[in-house]
């Protein structure tokens, strides 16, 4: 018997939270993203820890654009979790606030509530945290579009229902990124001109019946550019910490290269306003576009 569930049937509670837990993101399933916990309404997701998730090795810290991605998924559960399972959904703007880092060695965690629903939007907040929800890593709201398009990940059939990609990282001592697995795993490359690209690879789908680009890796791409164009553009050595990050969905990323630019806004003595912009066939049609924050940091034994 098929676990395809029927388009035509609205899903139970239970059939849609087994649906979800099933027929998730690509890059979801890859991640081992799961959902630990349902309510109407509710998400509540767990993620181990995995060395390709580092975002600099000299601290074992995850990179910023894990707790993005899993606050995305996680968010968009929620919102299916609200619904019926019948229509797709797709996230129009994800706010990511960092409260502190997570601590390297332990699995996150989320907790994703869509506490309104409207014909067309449904609202969103998540808190992703370790120990306790009230001592977070980071904090999320989002807004998605609902029945964003004719595909419904939660019953149409799979393309390339293959195995899965793994989360080997490939090293790279002299590329731009030698002590950020996360970024090799994504396979993100400098051009000549600057810019960053991001290949195409079935490790970052989101949507796998369109198929379309995760938009946490999206999220995860423009604060990788971020980091890179704001240490070049300043000359500064260390790592930028991540204050804030606000993702705008302007087109859905298909099955295509991307590429992405960012620009400083402004800049004071400890923190640097920027934005980027993702696009994948012409700059002037971007896919997202992203403003945030950064706290600058000394390097180490700097004066």
């Amino acid at each position: 018997m098929s676990d395809i569930p029927d388009p035509s049937q609205p899903l139970s509670f239970d059939d849609l939270a087994a649906a979800i837990r099933q027929r998730r993101s690509t890059y979801g399933h890859i991640s081992g993203l799961l959902l630990d916990r349902a309510a109407s309404g509710e998400a509540w997701s767990s993620l181990p820890y995995r060395p390709a998730f580092v975002g600099d090795t000299e601290t074992g810290v995850l990179h910023g654009g894990v707790v993005t991605a899993m606050l995305d998924e996680s968010c968009g559960m929620a919102v299916q979790l609200a619904l019926d399972g019948s229509m797709a959904i797709a996230t129009l703007d994800l706010r990511i606030d960092y409260q502190k880092p997570a601590t390297p060695g332990l699995a996150i965690k989320a907790h994703a509530h869509c506490y309104r629903v409207t014909r067309s939007i449904a609202f969103v907040r998540a808190t992703a945290y370790q120990d306790s929800e009230d001592d977070p890593v980071a904090t999320a709201t989002a807004c998605f579009m609902i029945g964003a398009n004719r595909t419904n990940m939660l019953t149409d059939s799979r393309v390339n229902p293959g195995p899965l990609p793994g989360l080997d990282v490939p090293e790279d001592p002299t590329g731009p990124f030698p002590t950020s697995p996360f970024a090799r795993w994504l396979g993100i490359r400098m051009e000549d001109d600057g810019t960053l690209l991001l290949p195409f690879s079935p490790r970052i789908i989101g949507n796998p019946v369109l198929p379309a680009i995760h938009g946490g890796m999206t999220g995860a791409f423009l604060e990788t550019t971020a980091v890179v164009g704001v240490r070049r553009e300043l000359g500064v050595t260390a790592m930028p910490k991540p204050i804030g990050l606000t993702v705008n969905y302007l087109r859905s990323g298909r099955a295509l290269d991307t590429f992405a630019s960012v620009s400083i806004v402004k800049q004071g003595r400890r923190v640097v306003a920027f934005e980027a912009r993702a696009w994948q066939t012409d700059p002037a049609q971007p896919i997202a576009s992203a403003f945030g924050h950064f706290m600058l940091r000394q390097a180490s034994g700097a004066d």
